[in-house]
């Protein structure tokens, strides 16, 4: 039985990967912040491929539940195995014009977050025989466009990605992979936030090489393979799942 924990996982690219990797010898915690129709849709899903899956709601931007999360997860579920780390969202507004605060509630959600999470798994993940930790980092990390600046949200995502490497390194005598996945541009479910306007997604499929926006499947497809058995020698890294986005 393989556990796993997936933040952000009522839609978009954690409801995906949890559909994508549920199987009879799976057991899936979803978390979201507080969409608990979503997690119910998705735990349905994962139940009817053989799978089973909780659902937990919580802030990660609360330091004292994103502290709490992993041992509630192994309370729930007796252990730990693997982590995606999903939860996310994106500011648009540039320096200037976002303040302080929404900076640091940016480093509380992602890379704070994530910080604990993998801190508090550490002990589950090196006694697991298939430990693994997925960030989903972003494009907005990588590309510095005027047209398409997050600042608040880049600087998040890049703190995760340095620290994903640190823990690579920390477990990797242990056999534990830890990776991440840069999604570029990526389709939001039709009841999800949207951190562009209409137009601007049509603008933005024409800047990747294969002119079409991302989809939460194509970002899914990667993450259960380094959840995998098959990728168990590739760690430390950042892949993009961009169409080309970053080749500019």
């Amino acid at each position: 039985m393989t556990i796993t924990l997936i933040t952000g996982a009522a839609s978009g690219i954690g409801a995906a990967a949890a559909r994508r990797i549920a199987r009879s010898d799976s057991e899936i915690m979803l978390h979201s912040r507080s969409n608990r129709d979503g997690l119910e849709k998705v735990a349905a899903d994962v139940a009817k491929s053989g799978g089973a899956a909780e659902i937990i709601l919580g802030d990660l931007t609360d330091g004292d539940f994103a502290e709490a999360l992993i041992g509630k997860t192994v309370e729930r579920l007796g252990g730990l195995d693997q982590i995606v780390s999903n939860a996310g969202f994106a500011d648009r507004r540039l320096l200037g014009d976002v303040d302080v605060d929404s900076l640091i509630a940016a480093e509380k959600g992602m890379p704070e977050a994530f910080f604990r999470l993998a801190t508090n798994a550490m002990p589950y993940l090196r006694k697991s025989d298939c430990g693994r930790v997925v960030a989903v980092s972003s494009f907005v990390a990588h590309v510095f466009a005027a047209d398409g600046l997050f600042p608040t949200t880049a600087a998040a995502k890049a703190a995760i990605e340095a620290l994903a490497k640190s823990l690579a390194v920390q477990l990797g005598h242990d056999g534990v992979t830890v990776n991440c996945v840069a999604p570029g541009y990526t389709k939001k479910d039709a009841s999800g936030h949207s951190a562009l306007p209409g137009d601007a997604w049509t603008k933005a499929a024409a800047k990747s090489p294969m002119g079409r926006i991302g989809t939460p499947e194509d970002v899914a497809g990667l993450i259960a393979f380094l959840l995998s058995d098959e990728a168990a020698f590739i760690t430390g890294q950042t892949i993009h799942v961009d169409g080309g986005l970053t080749l500019a």
